[in-house]
Formats: C-alpha cells, sequence, structure tokens
C-alpha cells in the first residue's frame, strides 16, 4: 500500500473527492484533446483559410509550446494562491480560448485564441493532479491519478478519430465549440464542489518564470519548426543553443532564490527524478502510436478512414478499462512493481508493431494495440501516484506541474523521433530524401516503420531499466514512497 511520507495524522478523506475528481479530470481530457483533435482537420483549415500546411501546423504548435512553457508557472501560482483557484481560472479562460478558436475567421486569430486556450488548459492541467492527491487518502490515490490518467490519455488518443467523426458531418469550427458546453458545466460544478485552498505568503518568482518560459519557447518553437524546415538551418540551430543556454541560466538563477518558481530539491529524491524521466520516455514511446499507425492503416494498408478510426479508438478504450485497475492494484501492493510491469509489457508491444506487415492479420494489430494499451496505463497511474507521493503536500501543485510538462515535453519529442525515424529509413532504403508516403510503395513505410517501432521501443526499455534500478538500486533511500 502507498504511504506518503508527508501525510499527516489530520488528513482525513474529503467526503466529495469522487466528485472532485471528476471535475478535475473533465478539464483533463478536454485539454489533451484539444492538443490533438486539430491534427486531422489542418488540411481541411490550410483549405479554407487558404494557407500552405506550413503555417497551418501553427494552429497545433502554438498551442503545444504555451502548454509546455506555461505548466511550472502556474503550478507554482497554485501552491501559492492555491490550486483550487488556478484550477477555475484554467477552466474559465479554456472556455473562453475556445469560443474565440470556434469564431475565427482566419488564421491568426485561431492561434492568438490558440494561445489563450492553452492558458488555460495549463492552469488546469498543472493544478488538478495536487487536488487529487489532497482530496485523497493514500489508499485510494492510485485508483484516483489512475482516472485521472485516464482522462489525459483518451483525450491525445480519441482526437484524431473524434475529429475525423466532427469533419465528416460538421465545420471545423465545432472542433472547439463542442468545448464551450462541457467547459460551462465543469466551471459551474467547480464553483460549487471545489473549496478554495488558503493562499500562502510566499512570493511569486518572476525572473524563474521569463527564463524558463524564453527557454521552452525557443527550445520547442524550434523543434515545430524544424519539421517544416530544416534542422540544419542556422537560425533553428541559434534558437535551439540559445534555449539551452536559457535553461543552464534558469537552473543557476533558481539555485540561488529563496523562494524558486521550480524547487529543484524535489530532484533530490530519486523516485522523484527516475518518475519524472520515465514519463518522458513512455509518452514519447506512445505519441508515435497516432502518426505512424494512421499511415499504416490508412495507406499501408488502404482501410477507410472510418474503420482505421475504429481500429485506432482500441487502444485508448484498453487505457481508460486499465488504468483505474492498475491503479487500484498499486494501492495494494504499492506503485514500483506495476510501473515496472507496465514498461516491460509496452516494449514488449511495441517491438511486436515493429514487424507489422500489410499481410498482418487485423485481430493481431488488434491484439497489438491491446498489449500497449495494458502497458501503458500498467504504468501511467502508478508512476503519477508515486510522483505526487514523493512531495509534501505544500509542492503538489509544483510537482503536478512537472508532472504535466514531462507529459507534454514527450509527446512533443516523441512525435519528433518517430517522424524523423520513420523518413530517415525511408530515405535511405529509397536513395534519395523522402519525406511523405510514397503512393505505391507500402513496402518503403514498413520499412520505415520498423525501423522507428524498434527505436520507440528503445525509449521504452530504458525506461524499463531506470523503473528497475529505481526497483532494486534505491531500497534505502525513499522507501516510504512504497
Amino acid at each position: 500500500m502507498i504511504t506518503l511520507e508527508h501525510d499527516t495524522p489530520e488528513s482525513i478523506p474529503n467526503p466529495n473527492r469522487w466528485k472532485i475528481m471528476r471535475v478535475t479530470i473533465l478539464l483533463a481530457f478536454m485539454a489533451s484533446l484539444d492538443g490533438s483533435i486539430v491534427n486531422i482537420a489542418l488540411p481541411t483549415l490550410s483549405e479554407t483559410m487558404n494557407e500552405p500546411v506550413s503555417s497551418i501546423t501553427w494552429v497545433v504548435t502554438s498551442y503545444l509550446i504555451a502548454l509546455c512553457a506555461l505548466i511550472p508557472f502556474f503550478g507554482r501560482l497554485g501552491d501559492i494562491k492555491g490550486n483550487t483557484q488556478i484550477f477555475k481560472f484554467g477552466i474559465a479562460v479554456f472556455t473562453f480560448g475556445s469560443l474565440l478558436c470556434g469564431i475565427s475567421v482566419n488564421l491568426t486569430m485561431l492561434v492568438i485564441s490558440r494561445l489563450i486556450q492553452a492558458i488555460g488548459a495549463a492552469a488546469g492541467m498543472s493544478t488538478n493532479q495536487g487536488i487529487i492527491t489532497r482530496a485523497f487518502p493514500p489508499n485510494e490515490r492510485g485508483r484516483a491519478l489512475g482516472f485521472n490518467a485516464t482522462s489525459v490519455a483518451m483525450g491525445a488518443l480519441l482526437g484524431p478519430p473524434l475529429g475525423g467523426f466532427i469533419l465528416s458531418f460538421l465545420s471545423w469550427h465545432f472542433l472547439f465549440l463542442i468545448n464551450i458546453p462541457i467547459g460551462l458545466a465543469v466551471f459551474l460544478l467547480g464553483r460549487k464542489i471545489l473549496l478554495n485552498d488558503p493562499a500562502s505568503k510566499e512570493r511569486l518568482d518572476i525572473k524563474g518564470f521569463v527564463l524558463f518560459t524564453l527557454s521552452a519557447v525557443l527550445i520547442f518553437g524550434s523543434i515545430g519548426s524544424g519539421e517544416n524546415v530544416q534542422f540544419s538551418n542556422p537560425l533553428i540551430i541559434a534558437a535551439i543553443i540559445a534555449g539551452l543556454v536559457l535553461a543552464a541560466v534558469f537552473i543557476i538563477v533558481e539555485r540561488r532564490q529563496s523562494q524558486p518558481m521550480l524547487d529543484l530539491s524535489m530532484f533530490r529524491s530519486s523516485m522523484f527524478s527516475i518518475s519524472i524521466i520515465c514519463a518522458v520516455l513512455v509518452y514519447a514511446s506512445m505519441s508515435s502510436i497516432n502518426l505512424l499507425q494512421s499511415f499504416y492503416l490508412q495507406n499501408a494498408r488502404g482501410l477507410g478512414a472510418f474503420l482505421a478510426g475504429l481500429i485506432l479508438m482500441i487502444y485508448p478504450v484498453v487505457i481508460a478499462v486499465t488504468s483505474p485497475l492498475a491503479g487500484y492494484l498499486s494501492d495494494k501492493i504499492g506503485t514500483k512493481i506495476p510501473t515496472l510491469i507496465g514498461l516491460c509489457i509496452s516494449s514488449v508491444g511495441y517491438v511486436v508493431a515493429a514487424f507489422m506487415t500489410v499481410e498482418t492479420s487485423l485481430v493481431l494489430t488488434v491484439a497489438v494495440y491491446v498489449i500497449l494499451g495494458v502497458g501503458n496505463a500498467f504504468f501511467q497511474s502508478p508512476n503519477t501516484a508515486l510522483i505526487m507521493s514523493s512531495v509534501p503536500n505544500h509542492k503538489l501543485g509544483v510537482a503536478g506541474s512537472v508532472n504535466a510538462f514531462a507529459r507534454n515535453a514527450g509527446m512533443v519529442f516523441g512525435v519528433l523521433i518517430a517522424t524523423m525515424s520513420l523518413f530517415a529509413a525511408m530515405s535511405a532504403r529509397y536513395g534519395q530524401p523522402v519525406n511523405d508516403y510514397i503512393e505505391g510503395r507500402p513496402d518503403l513505410f514498413i520499412y520505415g516503420m520498423r525501423f522507428a517501432y524498434l527505436v520507440v521501443a528503445g525509449i521504452c526499455f530504458s525506461g524499463a531499466l531506470l523503473t528497475a534500478l529505481r526497483l532494486f538500486g534505491f531500497k534505502k533511500q525513499d522507501n516510504a514512497a512504497l
């Protein structure tokens, strides 16, 4: 059973804790959904707005960059002003941003609206894990955080098929307008159920916020631009270097601050540090699935968009069913063993996926998605419970924001790694540069997909090794997290 080292005897379960969980995971679901639902609408947006695809991709990229840049800031602000206050602010801003996205008439307005939407998403996603952790006792925390992990995974993975379904019957504006009734309901429920936390007298580290934000924007913005430009472009290289330098300065400044935006002392815990690193690795692996399998099912195998979407939905459905069970198991036997089991299962799943061909039966294809879903579910909720249980209550906001940042950063890097691996292998096989699916040559894609999945399997397996080190190499340190 998980015990929280920093729990106090007066930690009494909140009688409204399951209602609180339902409110918080709804925003997490919507925020995660909006990070992926627009992908399938990019061709439609390009045609409707008469903009090149390279420009339209900023509708997706701007949201993800703002999310990564602002999540740690709002996590710290939640610890100062109260997590529930910041969460309710996030609901309101996200809903307002969704409305602006839905009535946008050009690309500039849509990108600005997406940035507003991302501000609300960052405020909500950085504080919801802290709210859940505070509301639930240790013996229920894994299950509750399992539902939260389910909502995030479901949002990210249901985005493309749900977006395709909406576009089949309605305008692209409804990709955003569907958030408004849900957002209003969550806001009203939040005002009724979520009680305000007491504010602390600590001050906000503005210098740290500016340095981190500039660093994140430069690094993630360069990654997003590099996919369409070239990573050998001098401006891209210069921006990445500048971002890394600012990140180093940020660390130096934070170490000297008495009340830093990001308390680096949390990383002295092997439990916390290794869990965050594993989260980055797992989400980097997971984000490859939508990219590779969309090409595999529709282009290589020739399935229709509707059937391909139904098959792709198997993966998030398995996660949705399994995550709470994995969380419940972690409440009973501890968090470390389920995370290791999950990573090992996922690694095997990616290796099996690497050897799928156009001749692979759909039954086996579905079985691969089930394996990957179970593996990721067994990792996510116990790992989140471990992260949130390794810090004191007054740092729950920052800890949750670091975990959310790790998740989003991992997904950004995962898409980049999968894309580069896929096209590098295809180019080597074809004998000339390739940056798209080549009609009539499914063999080229299968070759590239195999290489990409083996790279992804290696990333996931490295997480398993780190988790094994955490399980067997640090038995004395942080023993209370078991």
